[in-house]
């Protein structure tokens, strides 16, 4: 797997969940679920960008 030259961005579970438009308890629930991975970092945890959009597009072909 090759990744795109520069950083890889990490967005806050705030971010996430607008971005998705669900609530933060959605998201809160998908990281524990293991089905959105995340890396914690104190009491907060940090979502790669690339990792939602994995997440969404196998979400996606499931429902088409």
């Amino acid at each position: 797997m090759t990744q795109s030259v520069g950083r890889t961005r990490f967005m806050t579970v705030a971010e996430v969940a607008q971005l998705m438009r669900v609530s933060t308890m959605t998201v809160y629930r998908l990281i524990k679920a293991g089905e959105l991975p995340s890396v914690r970092v104190g009491k907060s945890y940090r979502i790669r960008e690339d990792d939602i959009d994995r997440y969404l597009a196998t979400r996606y072909t499931e429902a088409g």
